[in-house]
């Protein structure tokens, strides 16, 4: 059987995951659940670890991006099960005004197996909407979804 790497038809986006930024994700005994398998609550906490890792690597500092999680969607098409290589596939979708949208893959032993998006908006020391420095967009611009 041949692993479908471009993404399952219709629930995770044959985009250019080529480009994305990958993120390998430790499974502990601690994430499992009652079934077995990875928690589905512990999805959110892999994806927060992928984001902070993709900052880091396009030079993204707090400084620069002090955003908070405004939105999350997952779907999920396969599990997760302790022993397997997890590897969380990031790209950004839209840079907005105050916000940027990440859209992510989980990829277990080669076969994707969810599919995430996610909104984070810049906000101030309030907590109030600010603008994303002028130059994000062109920091993000190795990792954005092309056509």
């Amino acid at each position: 059987m041949t692993a479908d790497t471009t993404g399952a038809p219709g629930r995770i986006p044959a985009l250019n995951w080529q480009d994305a930024r990958r993120c390998t994700i430790q499974l502990r005994y601690s994430d499992l659940d009652a079934m077995g398998h990875i928690n589905n609550a512990r999805y959110a906490e892999f994806l927060e670890v992928s984001r902070m890792d993709l900052s880091a690597a396009l030079g993204i500092r707090d400084v620069d991006d002090l955003s908070v999680l405004a939105r999350l969607e997952l779907d999920y098409v396969g599990e997760l099960r302790l022993g397997q290589e997890v590897v969380i596939e990031s790209l950004v979708e839209r840079v907005g005004r105050t916000s940027w949208v990440v859209v992510s893959r989980f990829i277990a032993d080669g076969v994707p197996c969810a599919f995430a998006r996610s909104v984070q908006v810049s906000v101030d020391e309030a907590h109030a909407p600010r603008v994303l420095p002028p130059d994000f967009a062109a920091r993000v611009d190795a990792v954005l979804v092309r056509p």
